[in-house]
């Protein structure tokens, strides 16, 4: 019986883990994809204390901490949780865990265009991590789609080693960091950006050939391109929230206090699954959730700690 199992190990996950340890918490972290986004962000400049550093070695420096501090780890991914009063069972591949507490800090998940041919050649020419994928593409053509301050920061990422870049974005103007965008702007013409313009087809079978757009760009709507990088946001994953009847906000996210108290007793969320600062999504939020989430619930445990240890006693 663990005082609290953490779901997720992105900056929210481990600065929960950081914190519940140092409250003497028994802790595990179920580490799901290790580091979240973070991890495959490539440089962060923007984190207080470094002035640059990797995302994944950060990352692993937030696990060392945690683990200093007697927090768990376990590999795998949370398929499902199940609630029994103030008590929880998570279940891991074929284990099961109790705990007594819940922080939820799954992250998001990559959205889609929902072309008909995107997932049949996604890993096949269709992607949506540059940090992971964009090496491949060394001195050949891609496309990017997107408009945010990820889309912009993987443009400049892919531009160090990929021959040309084209950016599409459906909006009339591109909404980034400026001193992202403006590096973006140095590379000249190795990044065209088309602005209010759609991808409307994937074409291939076994591998991506060419995108259809749904207006002419240079000499008409159809681009021939080695590989696309589909950077558009992320959706929540509230899937296992939504299942314990947590609720989430008009966007999908899950809804929280100020203290990152859900409405199920004992179950806190932080992160970027949660939309406290709105859509500012960082890792100094993520974690300052993080450490509120892991506060409350050392609160939480103090008051229902026992519960659980009652409830698991045998029937007479």
């Amino acid at each position: 019986m663990y005082d609290l199992l953490i779901v997720g190990s992105g900056a929210a996950g481990l600065a929960s883990g950081l914190y519940a340890g140092r409250y003497k918490l028994k802790t595990v972290i179920v580490l799901g994809d290790f580091g979240g986004a973070t991890a495959t962000a490539g440089i962060i400049a923007n984190y207080p204390g470094v002035k640059s550093i990797d995302g994944y070695e950060l990352m692993t420096i937030m696990k060392e901490q945690a683990a200093c501090v007697g927090t768990e780890f376990k590999e795998g991914f949370v398929s499902k949780i199940e609630r029994d009063g103030h008590c929880f069972t998570s279940h891991i591949g074929k284990e099961k865990i109790n705990s007594k507490a819940i922080i939820f800090a799954a992250g998001a998940e990559h959205r889609k265009l929902g072309l008909a041919n995107e997932e049949n050649l996604t890993g096949r020419g269709v992607h949506y991590c540059v940090t992971c994928d964009g090496p491949v593409y060394t001195d050949k053509t891609i496309a990017i789609v997107g408009g945010g301050d990820a889309s912009v920061k993987a443009a400049n990422l892919a531009s160090e080693y990929v021959k040309k870049i084209y950016f599409f974005t459906r909006e009339k103007a591109i909404h980034a960091e400026p001193v992202n965008y403006e590096r973006m702007k140095k590379h000249g013409d190795k990044i065209e950006i088309f602005l209010e313009t759609e991808l409307k087809e994937i074409v291939g079978e076994k591998k991506l050939k060419k995108l259809i757009l749904t207006k002419p760009i240079n000499s008409g709507v159809e681009l021939v391109v080695d590989g696309l990088f589909i950077e558009i946001g992320a959706a929540p994953a509230t899937k296992i929230p939504k299942s314990l009847g947590v609720i989430l906000d008009e966007h999908g996210y899950i809804k929280v206090d100020e203290m990152m108290k859900t409405n199920v007793d004992g179950f806190f969320a932080a992160g970027d699954v949660i939309s406290h600062f709105g859509r500012f999504k960082q890792d100094i939020t993520a974690s300052a959730t993080g450490t509120v989430a892991a506060t409350s619930a050392y609160e939480d445990n103090k008051v229902h700690g026992d519960l659980c240890d009652l409830h698991k006693l045998p029937q007479k």
